[in-house]
């Protein structure tokens, strides 16, 4: 097996230097090496990913951190994730809910965690997945802050840097929701460019294989939700360029 993968790995690395009307060609070619490696390493994600056409999906069931008391929000909820293979960008649909219900409240960090290991509660996540060594906010999965209305977060984001297959792939990693809103690595301090200050752990879960049904349940509410925006930012554009 680990023949067939150094093949691959030279075959990719000759797509790289390849002239640009051999496009085609080596799309195909670099096509069936991410086939290759994926069927190899993960046969049983290819199987998915081939079932539901050519789209992996993932889930993260979120529950509270059982080392946060009884007067911090307590959590739950989901984050679901589409990724079209083998080129595609990451979706996400974060569904989350029990934050306070109150007005004029700060964002939420959430991120992507080092580990899937929750046997220490959240706290066993380890610290950001950050495979290339970059400072915060430059790591795969550093989705930003997030806000809650009437007590919950209902957040479609599209074009994300981490990846579901792949060397980098977030399967099995863990999904932590903090207490604090994130600071983008402007803080001026080292916890600042390793998390951005982003406090306690709220609530976290682990990255897992998923189907298409739940993400299918809840993408058409995302839908409506975005075209009722079109509209009404059409329609201010038509209110404001009235003489």
């Amino acid at each position: 097996m680990f023949s067939l993968l150094f093949l691959a790995t030279v075959v990719a690395l000759c797509v790289t230097d390849a002239q640009p009307n051999e496009e085609n060609a080596l799309q195909d070619m670099q096509k069936k090496v991410n086939d290759l490696w994926l069927s190899l390493l993960y046969p049983q994600l290819y199987e998915d990913i081939v079932a539901s056409n050519r789209t992996a999906y993932a889930s993260c069931l979120v529950k509270p951190s059982p080392k946060v008391g009884a007067d911090k929000p307590q959590v739950t909820g989901h984050v679901l994730f589409r990724q079209a293979y083998p080129n595609g960008k990451l979706e996400a649909i974060f569904n989350l809910d029990g934050f306070p219900a109150g007005a004029n409240l700060s964002g939420r960090a959430i991120h992507i965690h080092q580990y899937g290991d929750l046997s220490d509660g959240c706290d066993s996540a380890g610290g950001h997945y950050n495979p290339f060594k970059e400072n915060h906010p430059r790591h795969p999965g550093d989705f930003g802050n997030f806000y809650s209305k009437e007590g919950k977060i209902k957040k479609y984001k599209a074009n994300l840097v981490a990846t579901l297959f792949g060397p980098y792939s977030i399967i099995g990693r863990s999904v932590v929701i903090h207490e604090q809103e994130d600071d983008l690595g402007k803080g001026n301090n080292k916890a600042s460019l390793e998390n951005g200050n982003a406090g306690k752990r709220l609530a976290c879960c682990v990255v897992g294989t998923g189907t298409k049904n739940l993400w299918e349940r809840q993408f058409p509410e995302v839908k409506e939700k975005r075209k009722k925006m079109r509209i009404s930012f059409c329609m201010l554009s038509r209110v404001t360029k009235m003489p």
